[in-house]
């Protein structure tokens, strides 16, 4: 009974850190899609905020670091699509495609580039021990949920926080009111006095530089090994901007939406002890192919997409001017 406990235990406690990226990919996205802009450039930009991050947080031993070069540069890629979009009026959907492809290639061609001069989490203790698990006081000595919600790192709180914070400003503050405005109209916004152009931009870097931290703990969660084949991101930036429908563009239940996800991710890892830890409820997940775990978040995917377009009459909370770019001589 104790094994099978620990069992569980464990597979839940993998739930939340596999939900982790994608929350920071989904509330990011949600941010950017607020003000009217829809950027399918999350991978891209999870990428280059994952592999500068890492790489200067290593130099500098220090996770702290780490986390602002991952978010300055994610930013500094959303200032990009923010100027090929919002000043040069460019095609929202090729813009972001773009910089999905430009930033796996970056990555690929840093980790190439610096060969055996990779940095190592080994050589930068403080880092590891910063992003090691740790245990909030009385919380964590609750049986079951104790260990599953209140032992993990330190960027895992931030995530929720993060997402929280997010849904308390577009709800109940002015600017994040306004943010609101200009995704729904951004012509009557603008007669209002609110400056779109700078709305945008703030607000599109702000939301791409919380994707460059999901970027980062991915790279650190995976031990921050390069492997030449595989991107750390593997798609989750993708996963993101479906959950973002998935959660009705709301941050807060993006927390809970992104664990639905991180289940089904986890089970790809804890199949087999499950199957062998509950051989009479569960023994059946030991004759799947493993190939089909990795495959089902992104049929997942693909059902929530396909059923939310089949939907009649549903109250959504997807800004109405997503996708278009608002030119100011029309309004």
């Amino acid at each position: 009974m104790t094994d099978s406990l620990s069992v569980l235990t464990l597979f839940f406690f993998s739930i939340v850190v596999y939900s982790i990226p994608l929350l920071y990919g989904t509330v990011g996205e949600i941010m950017i899609e607020k003000s009217g802009s829809l950027n399918l450039g999350v991978e891209g930009t999870m990428a280059i905020g994952a592999v500068l991050g890492y790489i200067v947080g290593c130099r500098a031993d220090s996770l702290f670091v780490g986390m602002m070069i991952a978010f300055i540069s994610s930013a500094l890629v959303g200032a990009l699509f923010s100027f090929l979009t919002v000043t040069l009026q460019a095609n929202q959907n090729v813009t972001g495609l773009t910089i999905t492809t430009f930033g796996v290639a970056l990555y690929y061609f840093i980790g190439n580039g610096l060969g055996n001069d990779w940095p190592q989490m080994g050589s930068a203790p403080r880092m590891v021990n910063s992003f090691s698990d740790m245990e909030i006081p009385l919380l964590s000595d609750i049986p079951g949920i104790g260990k599953i919600f209140f032992s993990h790192n330190i960027m895992v709180y931030i995530a929720v926080g993060i997402a929280v914070l997010c849904w308390i400003y577009l709800n109940t503050t002015t600017l994040g009111l306004e943010l609101r405005a200009i995704g729904e109209n951004p012509g009557a916004a603008d007669s209002m006095g609110i400056n779109i152009p700078l709305m945008k931009y703030i607000h599109i870097m702000v939301g791409s530089g919380i994707m460059g931290l999901g970027g980062l703990y991915m790279g650190l969660n995976m031990g921050g090994t390069f492997e030449g084949s595989n991107c750390w991101i593997n798609g989750y930036g993708w996963i993101s901007i479906a959950l973002v429908i998935f959660v009705n563009w709301n941050p807060a239940m993006a927390v809970v939406g992104t664990f639905v996800f991180g289940f089904f991710n986890t089970l790809r890892v804890y199949s087999g002890s499950l199957a062998s830890t509950f051989p009479g409820l569960l023994g059946w997940l030991g004759n799947i192919p493993a190939q089909f775990f990795s495959a089902l978040p992104f049929i997942i995917t693909l059902l929530i997409l396909v059923v939310d377009s089949m939907r009649k009459n549903k109250k959504s909370g997807q800004p109405a001017a997503i996708g278009l770019n608002y030119y100011r001589e029309d309004r």
